[in-house]
């Protein structure tokens, strides 16, 4: 189970990140080319902080999670 602390940690991030991101798209970088830099940023952190086994064995839990939906935004419309 996470800390109260850990969970306020990484919603701080998430908030960093989303900022760039609006930077980028606002200074008139593409979408793609955003999610492509950051999730080579990630993977080369994950990879200097775990090692690369340790990486890949995540990276390759991540289609699975895709299927499932995990990282697909579900908007409500009213």
């Amino acid at each position: 189970m996470r800390s109260g602390s850990e969970h306020d940690e990484k919603r701080r991030a998430l908030g960093y990140v989303t900022d760039a991101w609006t930077d980028g798209l606002l200074g008139g970088l593409d979408g793609d080319c955003l999610a492509q830099a950051c999730l080579f940023t990630a993977f080369a952190e994950l990879v200097s902080t775990y090692g690369e086994e340790a990486a890949a064995e995540y990276a390759e839990g991540l289609a699975d999670r895709i299927r499932r939906g995990e990282f697909s935004l579900h908007i409500s419309r009213q």
